[in-house]
C-alpha cells in the first residue's frame, strides 16, 4: 500500500524545481520587472538635474541617494535596466538567429561549405565585441545600434558551433536516417526533424549569452560605445562613479552590483535550464 502512495525518489527529483533554477527564474524576473516598471513609472525622471542635492548618500535623498548632478540612482538604475535588456535581447535575437541558420546549414550541407563557415567563424572570434564596437563606431557613430551589431556579430560564431554540433548529432540518428532513405531533402528533415529537437540546447545557449550580452553592453557604454546621453546605462553610471570612488562609494557599488547579480541570474537560469531540458544529465544526477 506505502509503494503505491509514496513515489520513487527519482521521480520526486525530477519534479521539483532545481535551486538553480527557481533562483535565476525569480533574479531574472525581478530585472525585468524593474525594466518594465521603468517604462510607466520611475521615483523620479531619471535625467533630472538637482545640482543642490548632488552627492546625496543612500536613504538621505531616495532610496539609494544621487549622483554627481543630483539625479537620483534608483530610477537611473531602473531606467538603465531597460536599456541593458533592450540591446542584449536585440543582440542575441539578431545573433543567435543568423548563428543558428548557419549552423543547421553547414550540418547539413557539409563539404566546403562547412569549411568555409567555420573557418569565417575563427575569423570572428579574433575580433572581441569591444573592438567590433570601435570600428563599427567610428563608421556609425556610437549609439544602441552600435552596440547592437557588435555584440550580434560575436554571438554568430558561438550560436553556429553550438547549433552545428547538436546538428550533427541529430543527422546520425536512425529516424533521420530513415527520413533520407525515403527521399525527403535536407531542407525537409532540417526544420522537421533537426530543428525541434535542438530547440532547447538554443535556448539554453541564448539564455546563457543574454548574460553575456548584458555585461558587454555595459562594457561598451563605459567605453562610451553604448546608448549616447542622456540616456541612463548602467556602465555610464560606472564611468562616470570613477572620480568620485572614495567621497560617494555608492555610486560604483549600486550598478556594478546590479550588472553581477543580472549576469549571475541569467547563467543560473541558462544551468538550471540545461539541467531540465537535457535528460541524459538529470538521469545522471
Amino acid at each position: 500500500m506505502s509503494a503505491v502512495l509514496i513515489a520513487p525518489a527519482p521521480a520526486r527529483r525530477r519534479a521539483a524545481v532545481p535551486l538553480r533554477l527557481a533562483l535565476g527564474l525569480a533574479i531574472t524576473a525581478l530585472l525585468v520587472a524593474m525594466a518594465l516598471v521603468s517604462l510607466v513609472w520611475t521615483p523620479l525622471p531619471p535625467t533630472k538635474i538637482a545640482i543642490l542635492a548632488k552627492l546625496k548618500a543612500p536613504l538621505e535623498h531616495g532610496l539609494l541617494g544621487t549622483d554627481h548632478f543630483g539625479r537620483d540612482v534608483l530610477s537611473m538604475l531602473m531606467a538603465g535596466a531597460r536599456n541593458s535588456l533592450l540591446v542584449a535581447a536585440c543582440a542575441v535575437a539578431l545573433g543567435g538567429t543568423v548563428g543558428t541558420l548557419l549552423g543547421v546549414t553547414v550540418a547539413a550541407c557539409r563539404g566546403w561549405i562547412e569549411s568555409l563557415v567555420m573557418r569565417g567563424c575563427d575569423v570572428v572570434f579574433a575580433f572581441p565585441p569591444i573592438v567590433s564596437a570601435m570600428m563599427l563606431g567610428a563608421l556609425l557613430g556610437p549609439g544602441r545600434l552600435t552596440a547592437i551589431v557588435a555584440i550580434a556579430v560575436f554571438m554568430v560564431p558561438v550560436f553556429a558551433r553550438v547549433t552545428r554540433g547538436a546538428a550533427l548529432q541529430i543527422w546520425s540518428r536512425d529516424y533521420v536516417l530513415a527520413s533520407r532513405g525515403a527521399g525527403k531533402g535536407a531542407q525537409r528533415i532540417t526544420f522537421a526533424h533537426v530543428l525541434p529537437n535542438i530547440a532547447g540546447q538554443i535556448i539554453v545557449q541564448a539564455t546563457i549569452q543574454l548574460g553575456l550580452a548584458i555585461l558587454t553592453e555595459a562594457g561598451l557604454s563605459f567605453l562610451g560605445l553604448g546608448a549616447p546621453p542622456p540616456a541612463p546605462s548602467w556602465g555610464r553610471m560606472l564611468a562616470d562613479a570613477q572620480t568620485y570612488m572614495i567621497q560617494a562609494p555608492w555610486l560604483a557599488i549600486v550598478p556594478g552590483a546590479t550588472i553581477a547579480l543580472a549576469v549571475l541570474g541569467l547563467n543560473l537560469l541558462g544551468d538550471g535550464l540545461r539541467d531540465r531540458l537535457d535528460p541524459r544529465r538529470s538521469v545522471s544526477r
